[in-house]
C-alpha cells in the first residue's frame, strides 16, 4: 500500500489542519521534536503506520487510531 493511501476519514488536528494520508501523518510525527517521536505513543503511531504502509487491509484503520490516540495523548497538536 503506497505511502500516498489516504485514510478513511481525514484525521482533524487542533490547529484546523487534517491528516489524509499515511505521508501527511508520518511526516507529521517526523516535525515532532526528537524527544516527542521517541514517546510510547508516537512509537505505537508509526509502528501501525508501517505496517499500514507495508501490509494495509485493517493497518489502515489501526495507523489512524493509533494517530489520533497519540494526538490526545499529547493534549495538544500542530
Amino acid at each position: 500500500m503506497p505511502w500516498s493511501t489516504p485514510f478513511d476519514d481525514p484525521i482533524a488536528l487542533r490547529g484546523g489542519g487534517r491528516l489524509v494520508t499515511l505521508q501527511q501523518a508520518a511526516d507529521y510525527v517526523m516535525a515532532l521534536p526528537e524527544k516527542a517521536q521517541h514517546e510510547a505513543h508516537w512509537q505505537i503511531a508509526v509502528e501501525n503506520l508501517i505496517n499500514a504502509a507495508e501490509t494495509g487491509g485493517g493497518w489502515l484503520m489501526f495507523a489512524r487510531i493509533a494517530m489520533m490516540r497519540a494526538l490526545n495523548a499529547d493534549g495538544k497538536d500542530k
